[in-house]
């Protein structure tokens, strides 16, 4: 879907609305450049494009094709297609939102393919039209609009990770368990971030060098848009390391929960291991008297014979087993 298109020269947008893809293509020729924008177009409204402008097929293909990481290709008749990765924190999920932007350009025009909910470029465009001096240098300051609007994307990102992380910190290093599965989500979301912004790194140090995109009165502006991505894959970077650390930390306190109710069931065991060991002794003199054998019945007679027999035959065991237990502790200490 064509979302704008329009053409720039002499530092302004020369007509109002959008453009249609056959009037573009021909203003290409009137000097300064066409800006296209589409929105996950489909393979149809691609190959206009691509017929239109004469796109090379595999940038055309690499832009209809998700990718993990930013990358830049240059190809022969001079276009150069650069893929950024846009991030978006989603507040009621607690979770990133991520989307793809392909940037075609060239000297007299420039298509942005958005994928995703979290490409957005209105702002960008807005953005570019109120600074004529940058439009005047050409179709890169596109580009710098593009990048400027993707990095400052990326803080807020990071500000909401920083959130998400504390939380889990605090739980943790209270002593408390926290939920893993929580942290392993945080740290994959933290990677794939990571690999959004680390990448274009690369991508960007490309463009601080003067070139026919890159001439040098958008220098300072790109060298800024470059800093801000340190200061961001900085950030994300430690961000990966804390989690790691609080990955770790986690297991070390499940480990001591663990530990914990080890040593209760312990304690349990041996209580119920004195008791069964007092009462098996007191078992077999009860069951042992119990039993209707002649001698016995006709030997306890009296209360006498009664009390010998059984108390003290049950006091006997006891006795004995307590004399042995405390053997067995001076032993073993």
């Amino acid at each position: 879907m064509i979302v704008d298109c329009a053409h720039y020269r002499d530092g302004s947008r020369q007509h109002e609305g959008p453009m249609p893809l056959e009037a573009a293509a021909a203003r290409c020729t009137q000097g300064g450049f066409v800006w296209l924008g589409l929105f996950e177009p489909s393979p149809e409204e691609m190959e206009r494009v691509q017929e239109s402008f004469g796109l090379h097929e595999l940038a055309v293909e690499d832009a209809q094709a998700l990718h993990l990481r930013p990358k830049a290709e240059q190809y022969e008749d001079g276009t150069e297609l650069i893929i950024l990765r846009t991030a978006r924190y989603d507040d009621e999920r607690e979770e990133i939102d991520t989307g793809e932007i392909s940037v075609f350009l060239a000297e007299h025009f420039v298509i942005t393919v958005r994928q995703g909910i979290a490409s957005e470029l209105a702002g960008a465009r807005g953005r570019l039209e109120g600074r004529p001096e940058l439009l005047r240098t050409g179709s890169g300051s596109t580009l710098w609009a593009i990048l400027d609007q993707v990095v400052d994307s990326y803080s807020p990102v990071v500000a909401e990770l920083e959130h998400d992380i504390e939380q889990i910190e605090a739980t943790v290093f209270s002593g408390t368990v926290a939920p893993t599965e929580r942290i392993y989500f945080l740290r994959r979301e933290a990677t794939d971030f990571y690999r959004a912004v680390h990448p274009l790194l690369a991508v960007l140090g490309r463009r601080l060098q003067p070139s026919a995109s890159s001439p040098t009165d958008l220098l300072p502006y790109l060298r800024d848009v470059h800093d801000h991505l340190l200061l961001v894959n900085e950030e994300v970077a430690a961000q990966r390391d804390l989690l790691t650390t609080v990955l770790e930390a986690n297991i070390a306190v499940i480990s001591v929960e663990q530990n914990k109710i080890t040593l209760r069931q312990s304690a349990i065991m041996e209580r119920l291991t004195i008791v069964a060991t007092v009462f098996l002794p007191l078992s077999f003199v009860v069951g042992f008297f119990g039993q209707n054998f002649g001698w016995l019945v006709d030997h306890i007679s009296g209360f006498a014979a009664f009390l010998s027999l059984s108390v003290v035959g049950l006091l006997l065991p006891c006795l004995a087993l307590y004399v042995w237990l405390r053997q067995q502790r001076r032993r073993s200490v």
